[in-house]
């Protein structure tokens, strides 16, 4: 079964013409199942950008997903025309009072790894987030700064500033191989990273009821599964397209601002070179795992969720 997104989204037409399969409302509406409910929490400032490559892997599974995309409150984006966001983003207050739940939640990245989790200015309405995923959602996957500010929320566990930046693609080792997460997996998996902070795997070994499934020996602890409070956290970026470490290495080239040539991610190291992409298909792997556990444990009444 396809994702079920609006047709007037950009996304639609761009995995359209990707060859993912999508359908508009009405024909979603013609269908006699329940599609999974899966939100979106996009704390990226490029927001588009950030739908196309969630909706991507969780679109390429054979179930029918509806997608809602949601918001901080209170904060406004400066980097995504306003009109798109009234149109096809509601805020969280407006979520939390509706009472509805969701199958499945995913919580973005924010480039705001320098702060203190307290100085961020919708730390207290993300708090309030997590704790409403706890009655409401039946599995949540945080990814990169969500996954360390849910890691920190639940568990107290620290975020590190690196000496240099960890950027470019690095090899990740196989920790749980029975993982329902890990289902076909290699032995080890490459990962783009591109974060100036790192979790640490002594303190998440001394936190109650964590498993690390992904690891590097370069850049530590990827991704962590939380069963006591249905989450999964991933530091790294398994959503990126093939040309988003480039972007950046670009913008920061132009800026002026000092920056290394991502590792291990254009051939012979040459950013003159095209990247190669050779994450995609574990990528696929691990979101299409993340769905299949959905379906196989999520009430069908999703009163039920959280209960």
């Amino acid at each position: 079964m396809p994702i079920k997104l609006p047709s007037d989204l950009p996304a639609f037409d761009v995995l359209s013409r990707e060859g993912v399969m999508v359908m508009s409302e009405r024909q979603a509406a013609r269908q006699d199942i329940r599609p999974l409910r899966i939100g979106l929490l996009n704390l990226m400032p490029k927001k588009i950008q950030t739908e196309n490559q969630f909706a991507r892997l969780i679109g390429a599974t054979a179930l029918q997903i509806e997608l809602s995309l949601i918001r901080m409150s209170e904060h406004k984006t400066r980097n995504t025309a306003a009109e798109h966001m009234a149109e096809f983003y509601r805020p969280f207050d407006e979520v939390k009072a509706s009472g509805e739940k969701f199958d499945g939640l995913i919580i973005t990245g924010a480039p705001i790894e320098h702060l203190p989790f307290e100085d961020v200015t919708y730390w207290q309405e993300l708090r309030d987030v997590f704790e409403w995923t706890q009655t409401h959602v039946h599995s949540t996957f945080g990814v990169c700064w969500g996954g360390m500010a849910m890691i920190n929320y639940f568990h107290g566990v620290q975020k590190h500033i690196l000496d240099a930046k960890a950027f470019g693609c690095f090899r990740h080792k196989n920790m749980v191989p029975a993982s329902h997460y890990l289902r076909g997996f290699s032995d080890d998996c490459v990962i783009p990273v591109s974060r100036w902070t790192e979790m640490k795997q002594d303190e998440i070994d001394a936190a109650d009821g964590l498993t690390t499934l992904l690891s590097s020996e370069e850049v530590g602890p990827c991704l962590v599964e939380d069963p006591a409070h249905r989450a999964i956290y991933i530091f790294n970026h398994f959503e990126y397209d093939s040309e988003t470490l480039k972007q950046e290495y670009d913008r920061d080239v132009a800026e002026g601002t000092p920056i290394n040539v991502p590792m291990n991610y254009y051939p012979d190291d040459d950013p003159s070179q095209p990247p190669m992409n050779r994450w995609r298909s574990h990528a696929h792997l691990l979101y299409g795992n993340w769905i299949t556990e959905l379906y196989e444990t999520t009430p069908y009444n999703m009163d039920e969720i959280g209960s």
